[in-house]
């Protein structure tokens, strides 16, 4: 349920509500919003069943939240989140652009990567430490030391930093070294994984997996905000269906859908949801177009030598052709790259 505290309620009112939720067993989300400041009420909500709080002091309405999504409805927040993690800002009329590589392989590609990425408007440095692959013979990633890379590159460049988290067990160490921790679509469904990082203070872009539904990502990203982390951003990166044209197909009509249910920022990969390097570049100005707050996408700088993913990485005058394109289409409509 939603509790709406009348305007100008006091503090000692809205601590009094929190309680009296807290006494039932169930748990308070106090957001404050520009126009008002609610009671998410999350758990068993039969506990509150008559419980009379339309009559405590400074409630001025009590409702039901129709969205299985809580805390992730726009039912409880009106006003579009905008995440901000170091230099990178995603939504509030900017779109975020974090590039790099798919996996960190040296000391010599992160750092080029990074100069190359900020100098042609990028805002996050993206790069893979730990990488889960399908095949177990297939790079696995550099771990801590692909950490300690990126966070050179952070120090030298000032980009934000997005990597990977595959464990729960590993949140302190990549929480550690990064500013946004990646779930990525195969861990979409972890919930222990989800937990984690939903008790960390660093913000999180949860990807959405090849056969989730988008109610699935929304109901996977409350697992991270019930926890207590409220910076949470939603990325489309493709699904599977029976075209063989892409690796995956980019269901781009997902980003206004969820812009009427979340109040939550919506990146878009491009890279894994073409898998196909010159479909990137139309794929990102189209996200642009269709609302996106954010694009991830996959540069290197010699694709072709790549560890993971080189047929569909930018090389640096692709990205910075993909970066003009795109800064032209948010002009037109009234946003900002970067």
């Amino acid at each position: 349920m939603i509790i709406v505290m009348q305007a100008g309620a006091a503090r000692e009112e809205l601590a009094r509500v929190v309680a009296r939720v807290e006494e039932l067993r169930l748990k308070p989300h106090v957001i404050v919003g520009t126009e008002r400041t609610v009671v998410a009420v999350v758990g068993d909500e039969r506990a509150a069943d008559g419980r009379g709080f339309e009559t405590l002091p400074g409630v001025a309405s009590v409702m039901p939240i129709l969205a299985p999504y809580k805390v992730a409805s726009r039912e409880v927040q009106q006003e579009p989140t905008v995440v901000t993690a170091g230099s990178l800002v995603v939504g509030g009329g900017r779109v975020g652009v974090i590039a790099g590589p798919c996996s960190v392989e040296s000391r010599e590609q992160i750092l080029a990567t990074a100069r190359a990425v900020k100098a042609a408007g990028a805002t996050g440095l993206r790069g893979g430490a730990f990488k889960p692959r399908t095949s177990p013979y297939s790079f696995q990633g550099l771990k801590e030391e692909g950490l300690r890379l990126l966070a050179e590159a952070r120090e030298e460049t000032g980009l934000a930093v997005v990597t990977e988290v595959v464990a729960p067990e590993d949140v302190p160490l990549v929480a550690r070294y990064a500013d946004v921790l990646q779930i990525g679509a195969r861990n979409m469904q972890n919930y222990r994984l989800l937990e984690a990082v939903g008790k960390c203070d660093k913000a999180v872009l949860l990807k959405r997996g090849p056969a989730a539904t988008v109610e699935e990502l929304l109901l996977a990203a409350e697992y991270v905000l019930d926890g207590g982390n409220r910076r949470v951003m939603l990325c489309e990166r493709g699904i599977r269906t029976f075209e063989s044209h892409t690796r995956f197909t980019l269901p781009l009509a997902t980003v206004p859908w969820l812009h009427a249910r979340t109040h939550l920022p919506v990146v878009v990969d491009p890279s894994h949801g073409t898998g196909h390097a010159n479909l990137v570049t139309s794929m990102a100005a189209a996200s642009v177009a269709a609302g996106a707050d954010g694009l991830i996408v996959e540069v290197h700088p010699d694709p072709k030598q790549a560890a993971s993913d080189g047929a569909q990485t930018l090389d640096v005058p692709a990205f910075e052709r993909m970066m003009d394109t795109c800064r032209r289409v948010a002009e037109a409509v009234d946003r900002r790259l970067g």
